[in-house]
């Protein structure tokens, strides 16, 4: 059995990072929303209680169940979680006096608490919070403090209840992974044996007792996260699988032949369906985003479904589900808030009558490439960038036509093809083109030109949750802009997009 953590999931931005921060120790951990979380049982080591942007006075504050938890596993609450825990315990929170949110230095000189062994007796913390802890219960005690938050840790005695109103999980709080570790490791003592060839090892193994003699349909779309799950499912089950691609009209350029050519070598049973006339009728006069999502989830259905009728004896739906998926698709009462609707999670089991396996569904983007290539997976496609499900018909603002899919495919190919030539390619997390409803003037030759502009985007991140925009050199995006605008006909005005998420969100649909 696999030692865990559980993450309670108050709404915070950074939870998800939290569950990153851990899974980097191969350590296991779960997101769950407060309010509905799995029973604790022996396999649960620790719980850690996520912020929240609400405050513990608001009438509809987040009111967690911690009677089986506090006093029986070792707890950490962040921010939300640490003044939920003093405010239950009669302690007092207030509506701090002074701005908490940035960069603070936390003194933990004084403590001897094993929350901060290895740490520097002044470092560096975020803060993040309106409110603030302004008198502790009796049977708690404080471990640390900054210059304008008394107490900014503290522990509950004669129990490993812990809390902190800072951010140990974000980049700027300097020692904040050895924080999570000495809670994780030394306080909850998780071993740390989940790696990818653990994980590897025990999936097939679940695979083949769940599915059996079972035949299972899946579905690739030529990138990491379908790829990996085809792959890893074939170890388990070899020929009752069969991979279905289906050219939706929205891929890269030359994406369809180019991908289908990639398989051939990975030994996976996939059929290629071109059905990308009927996408594009279908999305004739939708400008509307999520309209735009919902057409391209349902036609996806039906073209897989009408596919996967022609096998005979199919029981399963194998899904490249991951973890970020399923959780930005639970929503419960605030925590977690679906920023856009999932094509890949729901929909397809009730048209098509089939049960679902989702063999990657608990792990992040960066675990999949390492499964992948623990799994002999070639570093060229495992390093493919993100492209999302639906492809180019939410990288097109506005309606979607051939004409336009046309231009956008060409500008795209002209970006990535150049950044892969000047080596910068490897070092991006996603890359792509958006092709803009918008208009201007320019002037080409002798000529006055009113044609379309692309807008360029290229991010780091980690995991897709956060991301901060990239400084491309300026001589290579002049030489992208003049490629583009020479040799796409119907563009002439190139932007690079310099937001970062939050507040802004990678893609722009």
């Amino acid at each position: 059995m696999t030692d865990k953590i559980l993450i309670l999931d108050f709404g915070s931005q950074y939870t998800q990072l939290i569950g990153r921060r851990i899974r980097e120790m191969n350590v296991y951990c779960e997101i769950h929303p407060y309010n509905h979380f799995p029973a604790i049982d022996q396999t649960v080591k620790g719980v850690i209680l996520s912020g929240s942007p609400y405050s513990v006075h608001q009438p509809d504050a987040l009111i967690p169940d911690l009677e089986k938890i506090e006093g029986h596993v070792p707890v950490l609450g962040i921010c939300y979680g640490a003044q939920y825990l003093c405010y239950s315990q009669k302690g007092k929170v207030e509506a701090s006096e002074t701005r908490e949110y940035g960069r603070a230095m936390l003194n933990v000189g004084f403590s001897q608490s094993p929350l901060f062994e290895g740490i520097s007796e002044r470092t560096q913390v975020w803060m993040s919070h309106g409110d603030t802890i302004t008198l502790l219960p009796d049977h708690f005690e404080c471990i640390a403090s900054t210059d304008t938050v008394k107490n900014a840790a503290f522990k509950i005695k004669n129990e490993p209840t812990y809390g902190i109103q800072f951010h140990p999980e974000v980049y700027h709080t300097t020692e904040g992974s050895q924080l999570l570790k000495n809670f994780v490791v030394n306080i909850c003592q998780c071993q740390q044996n989940w790696t990818p060839e653990s994980f590897i090892t025990t999936t097939i193994n679940e695979l083949k007792a769940k599915l059996g003699n079972d035949k299972v349909v899946l579905g690739l779309s030529g990138g990491v996260d379908s790829t990996v799950a085809g792959v890893l499912m074939h170890h388990a089950i070899g020929s009752n699988l069969t991979c279905i691609f289906v050219n939706n009209g929205l891929l890269r350029k030359n994406e369809f032949e180019n991908v289908l050519e990639q398989y051939k070598h990975m030994q996976l049973n996939v059929i290629g369906v071109d059905a990308s006339d009927r996408f594009l009728n279908d999305l004739k006069g939708i400008s509307d985003p999520e309209k735009k999502r919902k057409i391209i989830g349902r036609d996806f259905i039906e073209v897989f479904n009408a596919e996967a009728k022609k096998l005979t004896d199919v029981q399963w739906l194998g899904q490249g589900t991951i973890y970020p998926d399923v959780i930005e698709s639970v929503s419960v009462n605030g925590p977690s808030a679906t920023i856009k609707s999932h094509h890949n999670v729901g929909g397809l089991p009730k048209e098509m009558h089939l049960k679902v396996v989702e063999p990657l569904r608990l792990l992040f983007k960066d675990e999949v490439r390492r499964v992948g290539s623990a799994l002999g997976i070639s570093q060229k496609l495992l390093g493919r960038h993100p492209f999302p499900g639906p492809g180019l018909g939410v990288r097109i603002l506005g309606e979607v036509t051939s004409e336009r899919v046309r231009i956008l495919q060409d500008a795209d190919a002209i970006f990535i093809d150049s950044l892969i030539e000047s080596g910068l390619y490897d070092s991006i997390w996603q890359a792509g083109t958006i092709l803009l409803p918008v208009k201007s003037v320019g002037v080409m030759g002798d000529e006055r030109t009113y044609e379309n502009t692309v807008a360029l985007r290229a991010v780091h991140s980690t995991d897709g949750m956060t991301a901060d925009w990239v400084h491309l050199p300026y001589d290579f995006l002049a030489k992208v802009s003049n490629d583009i605008i020479n040799k796409v006909r119907g563009v002439n005005r190139v932007v690079y997009d310099i937001s970062s998420k939050p507040p802004a969100t990678i893609e722009w649909e």
